[in-house]
């Protein structure tokens, strides 16, 4: 049984005794709830509604309205309320777009707030700007470059900004129909390293446990993730899960100050002096994760603190580890991971300790070269003690957007189908005979390789639904210049962007699409644990000409095969997903989901529930893993790319309320801008061969010789062809810092 919650105001847990947190650095939730009120005011009713009755299209958590199936009570964090306008918002004047010349100087931010897309647009080469076309003209020319091209020179991408799974379903299924398997979703550039080493390791491509799991297990641990920042409502189940006597750890560059406390808005306790979480913070090296748990794991080994009877009969590669890390020594265990063996040792102890645990890693793990090995360095250390497959354990790979646990599983992916199922001849033959047309047996194109076609003249046709590829991938002077390479670029958003105003090498199509809410007949997503949510749809306002991208890209996709029109077409998202749950089996259910409140968590609360691994031997693995080291020269540092106050790629403040760095701080442990005599709002470069950044110095508690900047804007530095195995790019550097002035 779990650590129940004690529900008396304990003030060993009080981040402040000063009331509200007066003087302190953190967001004030109170006037984000005003701030929202003001900004939905012409629309108030409608954005109610979507709060009362719709399932965020923010993080990945999953509500159902304003409550969730964790804890009792009341929902809503800020990063929901800023994203609410995008759904209430009424449509821009076409006539913005006649001349894009007037546009090119305006932030992302400028041309969102312009208002929702609301007709089809076309330009063409040598026009000043777009005109509204008809849907029958946009989709015309669309299909008719589709069937003058090939299949391996069309490109699909599906970000995951409210995106559902009946989106992804349908998008996948019409560019299946085409014969091309390069259709790539946002979960591909986030968690694909997660997906690939859970499946390879234990057999299980996602997280295995629930949120509840957090409140009352021994030890919660945070691996290059920040959830104060990113998933703000889980700062309730952190207060909850102190409550109960659960110690939390951070793993990480960076000493994040909203994982060491925060306001939770919603329990008095919090919201007048504040929560401590993170109880203690391991400062590691950018990519020093893997030599931190192999020295973690060395100690667990040494002091007898691992699971023997768990390790001897149902895991595999144990021995063959203990080996490896024999040959690991400590000098180089601590010059890579940037901690000390005593370090590792206070870690290890703790994890020895503790009879249950779930580990939580986001982006700080995966955007790496070396993602894969790092995610699996952490299913190593879950393993060494059992941690997964029952109550108050498991594995984590927390999501930040709403869309992208089930955009890979309904196989919006260039390597996988429907199901998680591998590309390969049976698997497409088996696909052939569900659809009843043929299904093509190659590998697609990641989204990195599509930017890579298109430079290099090889993409006819991009189609993007949502997204901008100038904000989310490296080196955007280069993306830039390949995506003026596509002869018909097609951006399907409820948003303009600042890809959309590129000048096109032939032509360029905007259609307008409908929020999640405005789906007919309803839509479901899945969250982080694996709940399959129903989300209705919100009566309401609509806006001009708009369409649920489902629809258009199965209108499409018969276009391009009227032959096969019959095959390609649902009358409502009920019937889609009647199908949905014949194509994916851990998916049946999903048919049933009707009304607000419809749910369920495929593969149970648990999945491995008692030691049962779904792999070929029936056994978890251990990795058998060898970290490297990039030695930095003299005046060289680490640097890695962070979020702010921000949604993805959509920067929302220029100031981050819980660290108080503006856009463009370069954070820096005050010992190395001592020895550099820099001091706070010093304007420094950064560079390296790929590009330069100028920013300001903000000390902060970080490891010695790792700064990090706020993302997109550090882009400019990052190599484009670094990359992980599952195709992620790695969002890190090595640059020289230099003062300006």
């Amino acid at each position: 049984m779990l650590h129940k919650p004690k529900k008396i105001w304990n003030p060993s847990l009080w981040a402040s005794w000063k009331p509200f947190g007066i003087g302190e650095q953190y967001p004030n939730n109170y006037w984000e709830g005003v701030r929202a009120v003001w900004e939905n005011r012409d629309r108030l009713s409608y954005a109610w509604d979507i709060l009362n009755h719709g399932v965020c299209d923010g993080c990945s958590l999953g509500t159902t309205g304003m409550k969730d199936w964790t804890l009792e009570g009341f929902h809503l964090c800020n990063v929901r309320m800023r994203l609410l306008r995008l759904n209430t918002m009424s449509e821009f004047d076409p006539k913005l777009l006649a001349d894009v010349s007037l546009l090119q100087g305006k932030r992302s931010s400028e041309l969102r707030e312009m208002g929702r897309v609301p007709y089809p647009m076309r330009r063409d080469k040598g026009d000043q700007g777009f005109r509204r076309i008809s849907w029958d003209e946009a989709l015309d020319c669309i299909s008719e470059r589709i069937k003058a091209s090939t299949p391996e020179r069309l490109g699909f991408y599906v970000t995951s900004r409210g995106t559902v799974n009946e989106t992804y379903y349908a998008v996948q299924k019409a560019v299946r129909s085409m014969g091309s398997n390069n259709v790539d979703n946002a979960a591909r550039i986030c968690h694909s390293p997660s997906t690939g080493a859970l499946k390879t390791t234990i057999g299980a491509a996602a997280t295995t446990c629930s949120y509840k799991d957090w409140i009352g297990t021994d030890l919660l641990v945070f691996f290059g993730s920040n959830v104060a920042n990113n998933q703000p409502v889980t700062v309730k189940y952190l207060h909850w899960a102190k409550k109960a006597g659960t110690r939390i750890v951070c793993v990480n560059t960076y000493r994040e100050p909203g994982m060491e406390r925060y306001w939770v808005p919603s329990i008095p306790e919090s919201a007048i002096f504040g929560t401590k979480f993170a109880e203690d913070f391991f400062l590691v090296n950018l990519n020093g994760d893997q030599a931190f748990i192999n020295g973690v794991i060395k100690h667990l080994i040494a002091n007898n603190w691992i699971d023997s009877n768990f390790i001897n009969n149902y895991t595999a590669n144990f021995e063959q580890l203990k080996v490896e890390l024999d040959r690991q020594t400590w000098e180089d265990l601590e010059q890579i991971s940037g901690a000390s063996r005593e370090e590792m040792y206070a870690f290890a102890e703790m994890v020895g300790k503790a009879q249950k645990a779930v580990f939580v890693w986001s982006m700080g793990i995966t955007q790496h070269e070396c993602g894969e090995e790092n995610v699996k360095a952490i299913i190593n250390l879950a393993l060494t003690k059992g941690f997964v497959g029952r109550e108050g354990c498991g594995l984590m790979p927390i999501r930040g957007h709403s869309g992208v646990q089930g955009g890979a599983e309904m196989g919006c992916y260039s390597t996988v189908f429907p199901g998680g199922r591998k590309i390969n001849e049976e698997n497409a033959q088996l696909m052939s005979e569900y659809w009843g047309f043929n299904v093509s047996p190659k590998t697609g194109l990641i989204t990195s390789e599509m930017i890579e076609a298109a430079a290099e003249n090889q993409l006819d046709v991009l189609f993007s639904i949502g997204g901008n590829f100038l904000e989310v991938m490296p080196d955007p002077d280069y993306v830039e210049t390949a995506l003026k390479n596509i002869p018909l670029r097609v951006h399907m958003d409820i948003v303009c962007s600042n890809q959309m105003l590129l000048e096109p090498t032939e032509t360029v199509i905007i259609l307008p699409a409908t929020t999640r809410y405005e789906v007919p007949g309803g839509v479901t997503e899945t969250s982080t644990e694996r709940r399959v949510i129903f989300s209705p749809e919100i009566p309401g306002p609509r806006v001009g000409e708009a369409r649920p991208e489902w629809e258009v890209l199965m209108e499409l996709a018969r276009r391009v095969h009227p032959e096969l029109s019959d095959k390609l077409h649902f009358e409502s998202t009920a019937e889609m997903r009647q199908e949905i749950a014949k194509v994916i089996p851990q998916y049946a259910g999903i048919q049933h989901l009707k009304e607000q409140g419809d749910q369920f968590q495929y593969g149970g609360s648990h999945l491995c529930f008692g030691w049962k691994f779904p792999t070929t031997d029936g056994k978890a693995h251990f990795s058998v893993l060898s970290p490297s080291f990039d030695e930095l020269p003299p005046g060289y540092f680490f640097v890695a790319t962070r979020r702010g106050k921000q949604f993805n790629s959509m920067v929302q403040e220029r100031k981050d309320a819980i660290t108080g760095a503006l856009r463009e701080a370069v954070l820096i442990n005050p010992i190395d801008a001592e020895k550099l005599n820099l001091k706070d709002g010093d304007k420094v470069l950064l560079k390296n061969d790929w590009g330069e950044y100028q920013g300001r110095i903000y000390t902060a508690p970080m490891t010695p010789r790792n700064l990090q900047v706020h993302w997109p804007e550090g882009n400019v530095l990052l190599d484009k062809n670094k990359r992980s195995d599952e195709g992620v790019p790695d969002y890190n550097a090595l640059v020289c810092l230099e003062k300006i002035g």
